[in-house]
């Protein structure tokens, strides 16, 4: 029965927060509303939802909410695990810890804000922690725990629910962490106070973030059974996820709109990505990568990306809906690389959108086996650069006596259709010469792009640089001789059922192979030639054969 008594305002609004609180803990828990708001009073918060304002979040955009959150957290676990709620309101914090057996869910309307040390000298990330496995790979991959959010060795963790992860007060690079005068004085050549670099520049002063600095929204090391869920990333650092060495690890329904890059997957295997949107202008969007901070080459292997967007819009532009188009040369794309000791392994990539951004690109430049690979159903509209790019190189980022020339090898690419790609490249298939490391096995079917076109027969005439050992991106292999496709040291490739058109008259063949072997050509559609052209279409280099029809 209900009290005739009247209610103070703060009493009505702490009933109200409860309920709401219960509400969203019954949803996250799957239990029945009407059976819980049956009772007379405002019920008592389920059990196992630690509720952040109860352990003392204000969630004012002011006050540091870490402790509170971390006191959560920690009660969770201690409980043997449960959900820590996050009801709507701004929580201000650095870095969060996470434990085994816990969610975190952030309700509509629930902000985890990253704070910035330069906004208050107490608002301080925890400092990386030491890795002696740092000469393969910068910073930022190299360290975990100065992060907004971090767990290692963890196990049945989950971030979940429709709130706002923003990284404002992240840092993207170790530069940002100083000001432009310490900064400078800094040598290039310089490793952080007691290291030594590394043949690769590594360790590197300049590359290292202040401790106290946080470079990551979300970063997790050696956990298994993960899910994150339905959360959006803004502006997340140099990473918004980095997972490295992860098993069993589920991406779905993130937007993550940021300012490098998006999610990074390092040496993980079993895992999900799917329906997830990603802008990216200055980095890559959904990143596989096998890198060797865990002192050790660790394959990405038995993944799935499905019914993915990636773009290059302006940092924040998807999550406000402007869609600001501010660079010429964003990156916001699909790529497995650069960073490639372990190696990608049994992976599919479907139904996937990429808009006003770089191509997908397939990278093994450290001694990498890229093997087993199926992608199909991806559209492009506004490539940048190649829409396509294979590259086995041997830049051999890792200790000398291991690390060797890896493999590409067993590549299928169906339905794709390619919209308005830029004039300087096509498809880009390069692997190494002298019989150092071929590209294997790869097939192109059912492909339809169409060019900017303009190309010059002075270009057609370009002799391409090898490259073997350089940092491996379409751009710095620059204008390549043909328009559509291009592909050099390579064995069984295939490409049929294809069509490829310009916009504009184009002087270079549309396709050079160049010290390919046993190519097949079935089945391609090319634009007419114009009255008195006498180029050819299709052009055989250093030789390069074709296989034997059937």
């Amino acid at each position: 029965m209900l009290s005739s008594k009247p209610m103070s305002t703060s009493m009505l609004f702490r009933k109200i927060s409860i309920a709401c609180a219960t509400a969203s803990a019954i949803f996250v828990l799957g239990l029945s509303a009407s059976r819980a708001l049956a009772a007379d009073a405002a019920p008592a918060p389920a059990a196992g939802i630690h509720n952040v304002r109860d352990y003392g979040a204000v969630g004012d955009a002011k006050t540091l909410d870490t402790p509170a959150i971390n006191r959560a957290i920690a009660a969770a676990a201690a409980a043997g695990g449960g959900t820590v709620f996050f009801p709507s309101g701004t929580y201000l914090s650095v870095s969060i810890h996470l434990k085994s057996n816990i969610s975190l869910y952030l309700d509509q309307g629930a902000v985890i804000l990253a704070a910035s040390p330069k906004d208050n000298d107490s608002f301080r990330y925890d400092p990386p922690e030491p890795n002696e496995n740092n000469q393969y790979q910068d910073f930022g991959h190299t360290h975990f725990h100065n992060s907004l959010i971090w767990g290692e060795n963890l196990e049945n963790i989950s971030i979940l629910g429709p709130g706002l992860i923003n990284g404002a007060g992240l840092v993207s690079g170790g530069s940002q962490s100083r000001d432009k005068a310490a900064n400078d004085a800094i040598p290039r050549d310089a490793a952080p106070a007691g290291m030594t670099r590394g043949p690769f520049g590594y360790p590197s002063a300049r590359d290292a973030v202040e401790d106290g600095w946080g470079n990551k929204a979300i970063s997790l090391k050696l956990c298994r059974n993960v899910i994150i869920r339905d959360v959006s990333i803004l502006r997340g650092g140099h990473f918004g996820i980095l997972a490295t060495g992860v098993d069993n690890l589920t991406l779905d329904n993130l937007k993550i709109d940021t300012n490098r890059d998006g999610m990074d997957i390092d040496g993980c295997r079993q895992v999900r990505v799917s329906n997830c949107t990603v802008n990216s202008p200055n980095d890559d969007g959904i990143c596989l990568k096998s890198s060797y901070p865990l002192g050790r080459p660790i394959p990405c292997e038995n993944i799935t990306i499905t019914n993915c967007q990636v773009s290059g819009f302006a940092a924040g532009s998807v999550l406000d809906g402007t869609y600001k188009r501010t660079s010429n040369n964003p990156t916001g794309r699909i790529k497995f690389g650069t960073e490639s000791n372990g190696g990608f392994k049994n992976i599919t990539i479907t139904n996937c959108v990429f808009e006003y951004c770089r191509g997908l690109a397939l990278e093994s430049v450290d001694g990498a086996l890229l093997e087993d690979i199926a992608i199909s159903n991806i559209t492009m509209r506004d490539i940048v650069n190649a829409p396509i790019y294979l590259r086995l190189g041997a830049r051999l980022r890792g200790p000398s006596e291991t690390t060797k020339v890896g493999t590409l090898t067993r590549v299928k690419i169906d339905t794709i259709v390619a919209h308005n790609v830029a004039a300087g490249q096509g498809i880009l298939i390069v692997g190494l010469p002298d019989n150092k490391g071929a590209i294997e096995d790869v097939t192109l079917s059912n492909i339809f792009m169409d060019f900017q076109g303009g190309g010059t027969a002075e270009q057609a005439k370009r002799e391409m640089p090898e490259m073997e050992t350089a940092y491996p991106e379409p751009r710095s292999h620059g204008d390549t001789p043909s328009w559509a496709l291009f592909a050099r040291h390579a064995k069984n490739l295939t490409i049929r059922d294809v069509e490829f058109r310009t916009a504009k008259p184009d002087a270079r063949p549309a396709i050079v192979l160049d010290d390919v072997a046993d190519a097949s050509l079935e089945r391609i559609k090319l634009p007419p030639q114009a009255a008195g052209e006498t180029k050819e279409n299709i052009v055989l280099r250093n030789g390069a054969t074709l296989a034997p029809k059937e």
